[in-house]
Parts: C-alpha cells; structure tokens; sequence
C-alpha cells in the first residue's frame, strides 16, 4: 500500500512551488497519479493522451530542476503538453481541454505564462528556444532555455536548420531529444544511464577542458584525443552526429527513471553552450491499449475507459476521409501510375487503408511537407500520378514547393486538402482557413471544393484525368449518408444550378451547401423571396458565366464560403460580375480576418455566422 503521505499528491499541486516542495522520492508517485488522472479525465472528452503519457517523469523533473517562466521550457507541437499545464496551476482545468471556452489542447501564450511559445505543428521548438537563447543574452539576462522535440519532430528540416544555426554558436542551449519510438538508439540500462551522468557531470567536464589546454601546447595531439574521444563515444553513444553539428551529446537516458533524470537535467544545467540530452520514453506508457497502438492513441475522441474502445456513433455517415481513401484505392486498382503520399499522416488522412490494398505504392514521408511535394512533383515527372493527402493547415508549411517545384513546371501532383474550414477543438492551428486564398492565385493550379462526399468521388477522379496541378477540399468529419457512386468526371470549371429563383442568387462553396438550401427553403417560406443557388464546385477555373447567367440584374449577390474572407473566392466573383455590369447588394459570408477559437465545429461555425442562422440573419441584413 502507498505511504500515505503520497495518497493525494496530484491534487497538492496548484503550482510549482508546491512540486519543488516535494521530495525526489514522492516523484514517482506524483507519476502514478498524473497517469490515472489524466486516463480518466480524457476518457469522456478525448485529447492527445498517448503523448502526454509518454513524458509525465520528463515533465516533473524538468519543472523539478528548472524555474519556469524564468527559464523557458518550450515544447515542440505541444500536444504532449498535458502533464505541462496540470504542473503549472491547471489541474481543475483539464476536463475542459479542448472544449469550448475550456483550456486549448497545445500550448498558448494567452493561456498561461509557463506556455513560453505557442504551438501547434511539429519541429519549431529548437529554433523558437534558440531564440530565447539569443535574446537572452543579448539582454545580458540569466536563464535557461530548454526544447524538448519527438523523434518524429526531428525529422523535419526546420528542426536541422536550427541545429545547424545553434550548433554553429556558443548560446547555452538545451534541446532534448523525446525518443519514443528507439528510432535512434535502443540501448537504455544501467550503462547508457550512468554514461549519460558521468559525460554530462561537472567532474568530466573538468578534465576534458584541463586535458585540451595541455594537449594544446602539443602539435597535432589535440586533434588526435578528439578523434579518440569521438571514436570512443560512437561506439557506445548516438551522438556523433549532434556532436558534429556543434552539440554536446548527453545519454541516452532513462526517461522513465528520476534517478537518471533528475542529476542529468542538473548537470546539464551546468553546462556551457549547446547541449543534446538524449532520453528515451514510452509512448502511452501506464494505459495498455495507448501502448499497443501508439497511432490511434496519438489523438482521438472520447472513449471507454476499462476496453479503450472509442465511442464512437456507429450510425454516423461515412466520413469525408474515408471516402476519399476507399474511392482513391479503387481508381489505384485500375490506374497503376497512381501512388499515395502523406507527410506522417496515414490514419489521419485515410491512407493507412490504402496501404494496405497498396504498400508499395503509399509513401510515408515523415513530418516532412516540403519534401512531400517536391517529391511528389519528381514522381510525377517520372510518368507517375502522385497525389499527396495532406491537412490543410499543413500544405501552408509547403508553399514554396506549391508554387516553384510544382506549378511553374505544370506538374500532374493532386493535393487532397484533409480538415479544410473549421476543425473543431485542435483550434486556430489546425484551422483550414487559408488555402483557397493562398491557392487561387498560382498558375496552372485547378481548385476544387465538394459539396457532399458523392461529389468528392467524382472529383478525385477528374482531378487524376486533368494535365497540371490540383487540390481538393473537404472537410473534417462525416458526409450526408449518401449511397455510393462510381466516380465519374465532372465538366472542369462548371458550376451546378441547385435551385432558380428571381431575388438574388447565393453561390456555395463546398460543404456549406446543406446550409445554405436550408436557409434559402426559409427565406422562400418565411420571407417570400426566391433565391437561386449555384454549387459552385470549382474555385479556380471560375464559372463566371453560370454565375451571371443566374444573377438577376440588380440583385443581390451572396457567396458563403468556409475559408477566410481576405483573398477568397468571394472577392474574385465579386470583382468578375461588376466587370460585366452587375450591380447590386453584395455579401460575403465568410471567415473573418481573425484566428478561431476552439470549441466543436457547430460551435465555431455558429460563432462565424456560417450556420444556418447566420446566414439567415445576414441575407435579411442586406
């Protein structure tokens, strides 16, 4: 039985000066603890649980050693952030995590000063620490600066930039490595743990630095011990390559261990310049179904906490995800140059289904956007059909590729944009709200925005027939429940006339179509006015023709689109019907210039007034 002074450690915390109050021998029942707690709390409500479990002892012992907000501690994404925020004063928070008006399911500035930086995508932290690091010192400040990174993190090229930037330098830098998958180095014990204290210790230290300046005054021996001591750390460490950059490597270490983290971290603090601690952890570690399946348990909804099992509404419509996977497999069937690519998304985008069909032909990039789709456009130089499926908010770290690798050379790459409009409780940084604005004004580039998940099928499979770039839009979550079709071409760049009428004209843009014929049923009954509706299907090339063709003179024109407002295809149509004469009330529903809060997407998109009383209420305002 626990001692009973460890009974109810967890909720003692209401900040760090009550864990700095503890003893290192409570730590690892303060462990304990945060697992169940978070186990439970995240049952009803989802979240990023197997990350945070994965980094509860590296969490403790960080706020252990070092004194946040003086010292910043950034964590890289931040979805592994939850043992974070319960350490640092919001325990009674945390069965609000990404609810509505609740805590934000990463880190944020607004949220809390020990959210040193804000994040939401993968492989910033180092370089955001080292520019702590920098300003710090250029202040003449006093503090540490401390990234922790995943493995997969690392393998983004801005994550390389930055250690090759801080590697370069003599900043003192702490980045440590959360090694959860042993991709780099599987050999954690006793000896790997006792390497890592003795390498980062004070007495160690000491002796290289006396044994350099004699070895100084020798010519060429030196060099010769540098080689002898790299030589002899490659073949019990992993560093060489951290060292070669200009990092002090340190472990790998014991993750799961406070006898191994807490001295490390505290040599570490000791040490001058850039430094690597390497530490090994488990992801989804105290909760055996986020052990077994790391990928599922990355993020998900609610779910039954005995089983595991999600808990899920069985009856719910295929989701726009699925539909994309099971229509791309099919067409694959039949199309041997098509091939599948996702930068470290395979579930999330649907893929993993068509790696199953197809393992040869579904890539996995890594965290890795910007080599996605200059990969993408080599494959399709080489005569394949690639087609990436990326979240939206991702393809914006790809832009440069977007435009110079691909649309310049009117390359045959299909982006299918994941997760485009409103999210729900990922928040502002998983928001795709950017990229028919960012996309509409490239060259060669064909934009296509669903209306349902029928008209997805059909469009993957006219985006596969069209020479030059395409992408594709939909949205998070399930369809209308509509019976299968087999995918068929649609006419490029022509519009769909939903419904006539003679007093004004509402032109859809994608999934906000639903609404929208519900809320032109309305008017019509309540209001009697009859409004046409146009899907308008292709963003880019622009139907402007059906559009006027459909626009009485002197009516209103409304466009509703669930992308932001500035530099949507709103403003584009808007522009191209007073070109040939229009003139009349015009109105915008879209996004504003504003980032969104978190919450469910019924929420947000109420919020936004692109429900159907918000677009109720702002065609009567005109």
């Amino acid at each position: 039985m626990a001692n009973e002074k460890n009974m109810d450690l967890l909720s003692s915390i209401a900040g760090l000066e009550d864990l700095k109050r503890l003893t290192p021998s409570q730590l690892p029942a303060l462990s304990k603890q945060m697992r169940d707690y978070l186990i439970q709390t995240l049952a009803p409500i989802g979240g990023h649980l197997g990350a945070g479990l994965g980094v509860v002892e590296l969490s403790i012992a960080l706020h252990y050693v070092f004194d946040s907000p003086k010292d910043k501690i950034i964590w890289d994404v931040g979805h592994q952030a939850y043992p974070h925020k319960i350490l640092t004063g919001r325990l009674q928070g945390m069965p609000t995590m990404r609810q509505y008006g609740g805590l934000n399911g990463f880190t944020k500035r607004k949220e809390s000063e020990h959210d040193a930086f804000g994040a939401g995508h993968a492989s910033t932290s180092i370089s955001a620490a080292y520019g702590f690091a920098v300003g710090r010192d250029l202040q003449h400040q006093n503090n540490h600066s401390v990234a922790i990174i995943g493995d997969g993190s690392l393998g983004g090229g801005m994550a390389f930039e930055a250690l090759n930037h801080a590697g370069g330098n003599n900043n003192n830098l702490l980045v440590i490595l959360n090694d959860n998958e042993m991709s780099i180095a599987p050999n954690v014990g006793a000896m790997s743990s006792y390497l890592a204290r003795l390498i980062s210790g004070k007495s160690y230290v000491s002796a290289k630095e006396t044994a350099k300046r004699v070895l100084n005054k020798l010519p060429g021996a030196l060099d010769v011990a540098k080689r002898l001591e790299e030589h002899v750390k490659g073949m019990i460490t992993p560093g060489t390559l951290f060292e070669e950059m200009g990092f002090r490597y340190i472990g790998p270490v014991d993750g799961h261990d406070f006898d191994h983290l807490l001295p490390t971290l505290e040599n570490c603090k000791d040490l001058k310049g850039p430094v690597l601690l390497h530490v090994l952890t488990k992801k989804g570690l105290g909760y055996s179904p986020a052990e077994e399946d790391p990928e599922t348990w990355h993020g998900l909804g609610p779910y039954c906490l005995e089983s595991g099992a999600p808990v899920k509404n069985t009856e719910a419509p295929a989701s726009y995800t699925n539909v994309f996977a099971d229509t791309l497999t099919a067409l694959a069937e039949k199309d041997e140059s098509i091939v599948a690519i996702t930068a470290a998304m395979p579930g999330g985008t649907g893929l993993s289904r068509f790696a199953q069909r197809f393992p040869d032909r579904c890539i996995d990039v890594g965290i890795a956007e910007q080599h996605a789709l200059t990969f993408a456009g080599g494959l399709a130089c080489s005569g394949m059909r690639p087609v990436v499926a990326i979240y939206s908010t991702f393809l914006q770290r790809a832009y440069d590729q977007i435009i110079h690798d691909i649309c310049i050379q009117n390359l045959n790459v299909v982006m299918c944009l994941d997760r485009a409009g409103i999210v729900g409780a990922d928040g502002a940084t998983h928001t795709g709200m950017f990229d028919i604005a960012f996309l509409r004004c490239l060259p060669n580039m064909t934009i296509m925005c669903p209306k349902d998940e029928i008209e997805l099928s059909h469009m993957l499979k006219t985006a596969l027939e069209i020479d030059g770039p395409v992408a594709i839009r939909y949205p998070r979550g399930s369809g209308l429940g509509l019976a299968a079709e087999t995918p068929t071409a649609l006419p490029v760049g022509k519009a769909e006339l939903i419904a006539a009428g003679d007093d004004g004209l509402i032109v859809s843009v994608g999934t906000r179509l639903c609404d929208v014929k519900q809320a032109a049923k309305i008017l019509h009954d309540e209001d009697a006015k009859s409004f046409a509706v146009l899907n308008l299907r292709f963003v880019k090339p622009l139907d402007i023709e059906a559009i006027k063709q459909f626009l009485p003179a002197g009516k209103p024109l409304i466009v509703v689109e669930e992308g932001v407002a500035e530099g949507g295809v709103g403003e584009k149509i808007a522009v191209e019907a007073i070109k040939s004469g229009w003139s009349g009330g015009f109105k915008h529903i879209a996004m504003p210039d504003a980032f969104p809060e978190h919450g469910t997407q019924t929420e947000i998109l109420r919020d936004l007034g692109l429900d159907v009383e918000g677009i109720l209420k702002q065609i009567r305002g005109m």
